[in-house]
C-alpha cells in the first residue's frame, strides 16, 4: 500500500479519498432513478396479469374469471427477463467500448419509448394485444439490461474508497422504491376506476364484472414507467464520463483531470506521462478471453455469476408463491368475489405492503452495513437465513396453511425477502462493479448480471410449472401436474444453501481502491491481491 499514492494517478487518488459530497448523492439519484424505473417496469406486470386474463380470456360460458393461458402468462412475465439478459451482455460490452455515459443515454431512450409502447396495442384480438405487449416488453427489458452494468460501474467509478459499497448498494436499493411505487400507482389507478365505474362482482354478474374501461388500467400502469426515466435523461446527459474510463481506458488524462477537478472542485494534475507509461505496460493488456484473465479473475467471475444465478432462481420464484401467501391470509379473496378492477386493487395492496415491510428495509440495511461488515459477510449471512426460512416454511408447510398460523406464515415469508435484500440480492450487484479491471468492468458486470437473469428465467418458468399441485385435477387451468409447493420450496432451500457455498469464490473488496481490488496495478507494483 505504501507505493499506492506514488504510483496511482492523482485523479484516481482524489476520487478515492474525496469526502462525501453533493455530487455523490447526485450520482446516486441519477443512477438510482434508472433502477427505480427498471424495478417499476419489471414488477408492474405482475399487478395486471390477472386483469389481462379477465379482459381477453373470459369465455361467456365459464364459471370462473378468465386467466392467461400458461404459454401467454409465462411469455408476458418472462419476455422482459429474456430481453434484460440480452441487454446486460450487449450494453455491458458496449459500455467498455464506447464509454459509460454515451451508452447510458441509449438505454434510457429505449426504456422510455418501450414503456410507452407496451401500453399500446395493434389490433384488438387477444393474440395481437399479447403479441404487441410481449414485443415491446422484450425491448423494454433490453434497455433495462443495459442499466445494470452501467449504473453499477458509473457509481463504483465515481465513489470514494470508504463508502463505495454503500453508494452502489444505494443505487440498487432504489429498486425497492420502484416496486413500492408500482404498487402505489396501481392502487391509485384501480381505486379511481372502481369509484368511477361501479361494477358487480364476478359471482353476482360475470358479464358485467369487467367494465370495458378496465382496459385502460393496465395500459396506464405500464406507461407510467416512462416518467421517472424521462425525468432523469437531462441530468444523465450532463454527468461527465467517469474519470477511470477517461484515464484508464480512453487514455485521456487531461480530460479526466478537468472533469473530476470540476466535480470535486480541486486542481488536479493531468499526469500525461504516467498515462503513457501505463499504456506501454504489457501486464494490463490481457483481454476477457485470455489465460491471464482466467488466472487473475476466472474464479472471481465464476463466483459472481454462480451466486447471482442461484440467488435469482430463489428470488424470482418467491414471487410466484405470493398469490398463495396472500390468498392464505385473506389479503386476496377468491377471484369470483371481486370485479376485475377490485382484483387489481387487492393484488397491488398486497405487493405494496410486502415491499414496505420487508423489501425496502432489507435494501437499506445493506446500505448501512456493507462498508462496516463487508460484502462477503452480508452475502453469506443472507444466503444462510434464506435457506433457514425457506426450510422453515417448506418442511411444516401444511402447518402454515392452517388458518390459525397465517400470521406466522407471512412473517416467515417476509423474513426470507428481507434477508434476500439484506444479503445476496444487493451484494451480487455491488461486487462485480469493484473487482474487475476498468477496461473489462462493465462487460464482466453484464456477464454476472446476465447469469442472474438466466436464474430468474429458470425461477419464473421452471417453478411456474414445478409448483403446480401433484394432483392433475387441482392444477391451475392449462398446467400439467407439478411437484407441489412444499417440494418446490425444499428445492429452493437447497439452491440457497448452494449459493452460500459459491460465495466463497468471491473476494472481499471492502476498503480497497478499485485499482487494488481489481489488481490493476501500476508499473513497479507486483500483480496480485
Amino acid at each position: 500500500m505504501a507505493g499506492e499514492d506514488h504510483n496511482n494517478l492523482q485523479v484516481l487518488n482524489a476520487l478515492d479519498v474525496a469526502k462525501t459530497q453533493l455530487y455523490h448523492f447526485t450520482a446516486i439519484v441519477i443512477a438510482g432513478m434508472g433502477f427505480f424505473t427498471d424495478a417499476y417496469d419489471l414488477f408492474s406486470i405482475s399487478l395486471v396479469t390477472k386483469l389481462l386474463g379477465r379482459l381477453y380470456y373470459t369465455k361467456p360460458d365459464l364459471l370462473k374469471p378468465g386467466t392467461l393461458p400458461p404459454t401467454v402468462s409465462s411469455s408476458v412475465t418472462g419476455v422482459a427477463l429474456v430481453g434484460t439478459l440480452a441487454g446486460q451482455l450487449f450494453f455491458g460490452w458496449l459500455g467498455d467500448k464506447m464509454g459509460r455515459k454515451k451508452v447510458y443515454g441509449m438505454t434510457l431512450v429505449l426504456m422510455v419509448l418501450c414503456s410507452v409502447a407496451s401500453g399500446l396495442s395493434f389490433g384488438n384480438t387477444p393474440k395481437s394485444v399479447m403479441a404487441t405487449l410481449c414485443f415491446f416488453r422484450f425491448w423494454l427489458g433490453f434497455g433495462i439490461g443495459g442499466d445494470y452494468p452501467l449504473s453499477a460501474t458509473i457509481m463504483s467509478e465515481y465513489a470514494n474508497k470508504k463508502t463505495r459499497g454503500a453508494f452502489i448498494a444505494a443505487v440498487f436499493a432504489m429498486q425497492g422504491f420502484g416496486i413500492l411505487f408500482s404498487g402505489i400507482i396501481a392502487l391509485i389507478v384501480s381505486a379511481g376506476f372502481d369509484h368511477a365505474y361501479k361494477a358487480p362482482t364476478f359471482g353476482e354478474n360475470a358479464a358485467l364484472s369487467t367494465v370495458p374501461q378496465a382496459d385502460y388500467i393496465w395500459r396506464i400502469i405500464l406507461m407510467f414507467g416512462a416518467l421517472p426515466a424521462g425525468i432523469t435523461y437531462y441530468w444523465r446527459m450532463k454527468m461527465p464520463e467517469t474519470a477511470r474510463y477517461t484515464a484508464l481506458v480512453a487514455k485521456d488524462a487531461k480530460k479526466a483531470a478537468q472533469d473530476m477537478g470540476r466535480v470535486l472542485q480541486v486542481e488536479i494534475d493531468p499526469e500525461d506521462a504516467k498515462i503513457e507509461q501505463m499504456s506501454r505496460d504489457e501486464t494490463n493488456k490481457f483481454g476477457l478471453f485470455s489465460w491471464e484473465f482466467v488466472r487473475r479473475h476466472g474464479m472471481h467471475l465464476f463466483g459472481t455469476c454462480s451466486t447471482w444465478f442461484l440467488l435469482d432462481i430463489a428470488f424470482y420464484s418467491q414471487n410466484l408463491f405470493q398469490k398463495d401467501v396472500f390468498s392464505a391470509i385473506g389479503w386476496i379473496p377468491p377471484a369470483a368475489t371481486m370485479n376485475a378492477v377490485q382484483e387489481v386493487y387487492k393484488i397491488s395492496r398486497a405487493q405494496t405492503l410486502i415491499a414496505l415491510c420487508s423489501t425496502v428495509p432489507g435494501y437499506w440495511f445493506t446500505v448501512a452495513f456493507i462498508d462496516i461488515v463487508g460484502r462477503f459477510a452480508i452475502q453469506l449471512m443472507g444466503f444462510f437465513f434464506m435457506t433457514v426460512f425457506m426450510f422453515a416454511i417448506a418442511i411444516p408447510y401444511h402447518h402454515w396453511t392452517l388458518k390459525e398460523n397465517h400470521i406466522g406464515f407471512v412473517v416467515m415469508y417476509s423474513l426470507t425477502f428481507f434477508f434476500a435484500n439484506f444479503g445476496p440480492n444487493a451484494t451480487t450487484f455491488v461486487v462485480p462493479a469493484e473487482i474487475f479491471p476498468a477496461r473489462l468492468r462493465s462487460t464482466c458486470h453484464g456477464i454476472s448480471a446476465a447469469a442472474g437473469k438466466a436464474g430468474a428465467i429458470v425461477g419464473v418458468y421452471g417453478f411456474l410449472y414445478a409448483a403446480q399441485n401433484k394432483d392433475p385435477s387441482k392444477t391451475d387451468a392449462g398446467y400439467p401436474a407439478g411437484i407441489g409447493i412444499k417440494n418446490s420450496l425444499i428445492v429452493l432451500g437447497c439452491i440457497n444453501a448452494l449459493g452460500m457455498i459459491c460465495t466463497f469464490c468471491v473476494p472481499e473488496p471492502k476498503g480497497k481502491s478499485l485499482e487494488e481490488a481489481s489488481q490493476e496495478t501500476m508499473p513497479g507494483e507486483t500483480g496480485g491481491n
